[in-house]
């Protein structure tokens, strides 16, 4: 014989409320599988010109939602665990995990708030240098282009050419005169910085969305656990 009374009805809602953070976490660590090898992002940051590799951050914000998923689905299977049995002490463990995790994410928060335009902005800038080196190789005839490999997969895999309007308008003249082999066989008028932009924006709020949601599970069951707790605790069976 356990709890009884309102406190029994906690242990259920903490239990409900543990299922859906270990689903949450598998939800998130399927979506950073994802968007780790995304084909879109992998064979953009894959690419490599003269040593220099595209940057590495989005990557690593990844690498860190994996270990996160990873992390809420141990972390959800203690809770559930530790509110079926009520265990005072599975579920002060449980009650410190999650306020680590809490002050994790957090202060991931407010770094990825406050880099939020730092992932499509590294990602333009290696873009343009390649845009540059490319453009210099089509002055050099009968010479190895490297620089306009690496930049026709940023064309190929975007659908895009060019910086801007201007540029992309220069790309497709040469492009037809046979000078230069960039731009996408389907006639794409759209600059390449806007489709970087969108393409990192749309993947960082997606992250925004799903830490926001988690945000307010983890609350919930930091106050049921401490709830269920207190109630074994002053409970007569115990």
């Amino acid at each position: 014989m356990g709890v009884e009374g309102c406190t029994k009805c906690i242990k259920y809602m903490l239990f409900l409320f543990n299922f859906i953070f270990w689903l949450a976490g598998g939800v998130i660590l399927g979506v950073a599988l994802w968007l780790r090898h995304d084909p879109k992002t992998s064979n953009l940051l894959e690419l490599e010109l003269d040593g220099a590799h595209a940057p590495s951050t989005f990557y690593i914000s990844v690498h860190i939602l994996i270990a996160v998923g990873a992390v809420m689905m141990v972390v959800g299977f203690l809770g559930c665990y530790g509110a079926i049995q009520e265990s005072q002490c599975l579920l002060g463990t449980f009650f410190a995990c999650l306020v680590l995790l809490f002050a994790c994410e957090v202060a991931a928060g407010i770094w990825g708030f406050m880099h939020k335009d730092t992932v499509s902005k590294e990602m333009i800038n290696y873009y343009d240098t390649v845009y540059d080196k490319a453009a210099k190789e089509s002055l050099i005839v009968e010479t190895e282009q490297p620089a306009a490999a690496v930049l026709k997969v940023f064309h190929e895999t975007l659908s895009c050419c060019g910086k801007g309007k201007g540029t992309a308008i220069l790309t497709k003249l040469t492009d037809a005169l046979g000078l230069t082999d960039l731009c996408p066989r389907s006639g794409v008028s759209v600059d390449c910085h806007s489709r970087i932009d969108a393409l990192f924006t749309d993947k960082i709020y997606l992250i925004g969305i799903a830490a926001l949601v988690v945000a307010v599970i983890m609350i919930f069951e930091m106050i049921f656990s401490m709830v269920l707790c207190c109630g074994i605790r002053n409970s007569p069976v115990y």
